[in-house]
């Protein structure tokens, strides 16, 4: 029997937010389903003024029938809505912190969690430092005989220096076993299976190298255009707000060598090590592979997509891309050689999320002189979106037709 966590309180920064209904909240309800939550757990939504818990609870349980993984089973969302409490605290009012500080003392007595908590920063990046520093201020990162988590959606800074930058200031109001930075793609169920597809199947991990492989295809393409995120979309683009992240985690999984155990550390640092080998290009080189695009008035399928600079909150001059693809190489024994082709984008004609591995051709091409003009090219797709899966294409004699024919007489 799996051992249930630890009591906690889980205090959500962004509770009203799109990441909030679209991602956490489900995330959550799909716990309590799994009779994986605590016992004694209580969810904090850190509002603005004006919200209720009635209200907030009301909203939480619309985005989970809108964005839910699975059925939605009336008696377990309502235990786990039951639970929740709306807190208003703005970090450019320090004092609403103190009152917070308060409010959770008095939940924690009431249900029991334990002085636990959970911090998820759902909220746009440049809120992650005052929101901390808020934290830090008032003690509630301080570890007195109960845990303090701080978990940080992507994208964390919007270059080196600015996420060495925030690491740091984060470094001095808590220690680092307490922060996570995280990327929620990782939590789907085909990513997290890459892993177990490479190092426990024999048939694969031979020939997963420069020798056999041609390339490698990771797109991650969306039908949805920006919609009411304008404001964040234009100040980060998409190169920053997929690349960094979402599509570098899953070429860091498929290009990784074998840790010597399943741990997070030493997957980390199987991943960093992969990483740190792409090939750093000069200005010339970065701008030959690379590409960006911005999309403009069109339709996908019965749907109107406006024009991207027609979006609320983003500047009429803007060149801020909503599509980016680029080809990167890996300096190492295991890569050298290998294209690896990286696109991403919004409002495009289909949404999916694939790895494609192209495998080379067989070296001797014994039917040229058959009535097989060419052959099919060998593929593993690994699938995300809109369906999970992978699959192998590879090539096989098709049965021949039987004719039929009939006697008259």
């Amino acid at each position: 029997m799996q051992k249930k966590p630890d009591p906690c309180s889980f205090i959500i920064f962004g509770a009203t937010g799109d990441l909030t209904h679209r991602l956490v909240v489900p995330a959550l309800y799909n716990l309590a389903a799994g009779n994986l939550l605590p016992d004694k757990f209580c969810v904090v939504g850190i509002v603005r003024k004006g919200m209720s818990s009635e209200q907030l609870s009301d909203s939480l349980m619309q985005g989970l029938r809108k964005f839910a993984t699975r059925p939605v089973d009336e008696a377990v969302a309502k235990r786990l809505f039951e639970c929740v409490t709306s807190v208003e605290a703005d970090p450019r009012d320090p004092a609403s912190f103190d009152a917070m500080n308060e409010r959770l003392d008095k939940l924690e007595k009431a249900r029991g969690t334990g002085g636990n908590r959970l911090f998820y920063l759902a909220t746009p990046p440049s809120a992650f430092l005052p929101i901390s520093e808020q934290l830090g201020r008032t003690g509630m990162l301080e570890e007195n005989g109960a845990w303090r988590r701080l978990i940080i959606e992507k994208p964390f800074g919007t270059d080196l220096a600015s996420a060495r930058a925030l690491n740091s200031a984060l470094l001095k109001l808590m220690d680092e076993h307490q922060i996570y930075r995280i990327d929620h793609y990782l939590g789907k169920e085909t990513v997290q299976n890459i892993l177990v597809l490479r190092f426990a199947n024999g048939m694969f991990e031979p020939i997963w190298n420069r020798n056999h492989i041609d390339h490698i295809q990771i797109t991650v393409d969306e039908k949805l255009g920006v919609g009411h995120r304008g404001s964040f979309y234009d100040a980060t683009g998409a190169l920053r707000d997929m690349v960094p992240n979402h599509l570098f985690q899953l070429l860091s999984l498929v290009t990784m060598e074998p840790p010597a155990r399943f741990d997070a550390h030493a997957v980390r640092s199987e991943k960093a090590e992969v990483l740190s080998a792409i090939q750093i290009q000069s200005e010339q080189e970065a701008l030959s592979n690379s590409v960006r695009g911005q999309y403009r008035t069109g339709r996908i399928g019965d749907t109107e997509i406006e024009d991207y600079l027609k979006t609320p909150d983003v500047r009429p001059d803007s060149s801020t891309e909503t599509y980016a693809a680029l080809k990167l190489t890996i300096d190492n024994w295991r890569w050298a050689g290998v294209p690896f082709y990286l696109r991403t984008g919004k409002a495009l004609t289909t949404k999916r999320t694939e790895i494609a591995i192209k495998f080379k051709q067989a070296p001797f091409a014994m039917f040229r002189d058959t009535a097989v003009d060419r052959l099919s090219q060998n593929y593993l797709v690994i699938s995300t979106e809109p369906t999970e899966g992978i699959e192998l294409q590879f090539n096989t004699k098709v049965r021949a037709r039987r004719s039929t024919s009939t006697a008259s007489r």
